[in-house]
């Protein structure tokens, strides 16, 4: 492992920080956290883009989300075969494990994710196209969602992919077993959000008019 190297002083400065004044502050509760287990009520799969902190817009605390990230905030549809599924893998222990009663998918603005989608669907990005591709093979989840949008106008296809990305993890959501099966016990509920890292805006999915809406 000697390509492994110490981290760096920035960062070390930073934890120093935290450790001296949240942590301090807060120990009772991070000693109740780590005592008792967690507990959060709610799952949110988001983007790994550094811009979306979901954290920060909700003001959560230590403890009150079960977080997964991943490019553009995709969910796989079920699929058992044996192979590693890290985002699958999550979803499952969040709802039989922790319980949980939310889960939340974040989209957002201006996501290269979501870019690389509509550039390889458009013959924009060979390189993505290439088997040996993560990105591109990953990005092929939102697909469907591309030809769903691939008719409007080329200044509201992005925007409009973005959105599509929050609605295709919803849909393969409801192709895990356990998920529907909670879902159908009204133990839990699935949300749609899609946030505008720019203006801060922050927008929901209705199921009613098929439309996202700002809160």
């Amino acid at each position: 492992m000697h390509h492994v190297r110490p981290l760096p002083s920035y960062l070390v400065h930073r934890y120093h920080g935290w450790k001296a004044t949240t942590w301090t502050e807060n120990r009772a509760w991070y000693r109740r956290l780590a005592d008792e287990g967690q507990r959060p009520r709610a799952m949110v799969i988001s983007c790994c883009d550094s811009r979306v902190h979901v954290t920060s817009i909700f003001g959560a605390d230590s403890g009150e989300f079960f977080i997964h990230r991943n490019i553009a905030n995709l969910v796989p549809p079920y699929s058992p075969d044996g192979e590693h599924h890290g985002t699958s893998a999550t979803v499952e222990f969040a709802v039989t494990t922790l319980k949980v009663a939310h889960i939340i998918i974040v989209g957002h603005s201006l996501c290269g994710g979501v870019k690389g989608c509509h550039d390889m669907c458009t013959g924009q990005a060979p390189e993505l196209e290439e088997k040996s591709s993560f990105v591109g093979r990953w990005m092929d989840l939102l697909r469907p969602g591309f030809e769903r949008i691939k008719d409007k106008p080329e200044d509201q296809r992005l925007r409009a992919l973005e959105k599509e990305s929050v609605l295709i993890s919803l849909e393969n959501l409801m192709t895990f077993p356990f998920v529907r099966e909670a879902v159908e016990a009204d133990e839990l509920t699935l949300h749609g959000l899609w946030t505008d890292i720019g203006a801060g805006g922050l927008e929901q999915y209705d199921p009613a008019s098929g439309t996202f809406v700002p809160l």
